[in-house]
């Protein structure tokens, strides 16, 4: 695999205890975010973010089952949780990343799975956030890389991670067998 240009990064002096706030201006634009990584607690401020994420994706909207599947992932240590929460601490976005190796790089990687910001907050930095945290938690965690994908539709996303510095794979095929 060839190698890719590293995430656009947040300076460390901006990092704080739990999460960050983001450097780039693009987020200061409408609502202060803060990110913060989620714990078993925070469980039922991320679901109902990850029940409509489902949603968009044609899952049926279902809080329980979300909320399960998130404090299943935190309880083992699975994934980790970042939470966008505007100034009145309201969480209006999630991402959840699953940690993974790189066999050819030999080095971690993160795989970012999941990640959606309500629609009332989109365009106030919410997403940069959930991203530039990500990258920063990456670095310090020794990973090389982030991967993700998204849907061949979704445009919308597509413009953000290209202006965030993800680069299109275009050397490899995804392929992707359902099983019984």
């Amino acid at each position: 695999m060839p190698p890719r240009r590293a995430p656009r990064l947040l300076p460390r002096s901006t990092i704080w205890a739990l999460g960050c706030y983001p450097a780039d201006a693009r987020a200061w634009d409408a609502v202060p975010v803060k990110v913060i990584r989620a714990q078993l607690s925070d469980v039922s401020q991320a679901a109902p973010l990850f029940a409509a994420y489902r949603e968009f994706y044609g899952e049926p909207y279902d809080l329980d089952v979300s909320a399960s599947f998130l404090a299943s992932r935190l309880a083992r240590d699975e994934s980790i949780v970042l939470i966008a929460r505007n100034d009145d601490g309201v969480a209006v976005g999630f991402s959840q990343i699953y940690p993974a190796f790189s066999s050819t790089r030999l080095a971690p990687i993160w795989i970012l799975n999941d990640l959606y910001v309500s629609e009332e907050a989109r365009g106030t930095g919410a997403v940069d956030a959930l991203l530039d945290t990500a990258a920063t938690l990456a670095v310090d965690a020794g990973a090389v890389a982030i991967e993700l994908s998204t849907a061949h539709t979704n445009l919308r996303a597509q413009a953000v991670y290209d202006r965030s510095g993800y680069e299109a794979d275009t050397v490899y095929k995804h392929y992707e067998k359902p099983l019984p």
